[in-house]
């Protein structure tokens, strides 16, 4: 698409940005999905902290034991084909040096031309499981915003590391956008959570006009649902709850509600946001 360009960088990491395991699951599902091979890895001596992210031992083919490190990889489609090329950089989020991090990142993406970077990201919400998941699409660029019909970031506080990658991206010169899926807060037990995965790969191939598979996330995400309202059908405290939800959203999406209604529904759940489980911060998508 024209914003981003035919080579786009979809980013996604484990950690803060990540609930549900929806955007790491996004792009796993996408490298699954492919042909891939590694482009540039950073040096995990430099980044993490292994007391808090610790290196994993494993068996390989021939049984031998390893131990694994964590990381962040870019990598390439091996076939790209025609029309637009998904790029992928995955790993674990860093305990240090951002600035270097993203800074070792960005360079590469210069050298390898990439015209366009996308950060998948997902948080704790007060949202339904019921409804489709909803995605904040966003963007600082004017240019990006206006071509792809995104919003603008109003948040301010605390970030992620796909924040500080999309400003260095965006400082070098690469065009930048954001979605982030809303998770459920009540179904942190259920992860990790196709139907937010789904929702963020569908949004995707919107906005890059990419082929991107989906595979079995559809089967998976009705699974999911199934799965939380066997598990709220014995509590009656919690089934009352997800109507409250639901009759929320439905006010939200219901094509005769005001904007002032609106304003009004969303104002009470940041007031209640200070005590209950989906505080704003990290990455959180701007408040609208």
């Amino acid at each position: 698409m024209d914003g981003l360009g035919r080579r786009v960088l979809i980013a996604a990491f484990d950690g803060w940005n990540d609930a549900g395991e929806a955007a790491s699951s996004a792009v796993a599902h996408l490298k699954d999905s492919g042909a891939y091979e590694p482009v540039f890895s950073v040096d995990p001596e430099l980044y993490f902290d292994y007391q808090y992210t610790r290196p994993q031992a494993v068996i390989d083919g021939e049984g031998r034991r390893m131990l694994r490190w964590p990381e962040a990889t870019i990598l390439r489609p091996v076939d790209p084909g025609e029309g637009t090329e998904l790029w992928l950089l995955t790993g674990v989020e860093p305990a240090r040096a951002w600035q270097a991090f993203a800074g070792e990142f960005v360079d590469v993406a210069l050298r390898e031309d990439i015209t366009g970077f996308i950060a998948l990201g997902s948080m704790m919400s007060d949202v339904p499981h019921t409804r489709p998941i909803s995605i904040f699409s966003g963007s600082d660029s004017e240019i990006v915003r206006t071509a792809l019909g995104l919003e603008r970031s109003t948040y301010e506080g605390p970030v992620g590391i796909l924040s500080v990658l999309g400003h260095s991206a965006d400082e070098a010169g690469i065009p930048t956008a954001s979605l982030w899926a809303s998770v459920p807060h009540y179904v942190a037990g259920h992860t990790p959570s196709p139907k937010a995965s789904l929702a963020l790969l569908e949004r995707l191939a919107e906005i890059t006009g990419a082929d991107v598979p989906r595979g079995e996330l559809a089967t998976e995400a009705a699974a999911w649902e199934a799965s939380i309202d066997a598990a709220a059908a014995d509590d009656e405290e919690m089934t009352e709850y997800i109507r409250q939800l639901e009759r929320t959203r439905d006010t939200w999406d219901s094509p005769e509600a005001s904007g002032d209604a609106i304003a009004q529904e969303f104002e009470r759940y940041l007031r209640r946001g200070g005590d209950g489980p989906s505080k704003p911060g990290r990455d959180d998508p701007p408040r609208r």
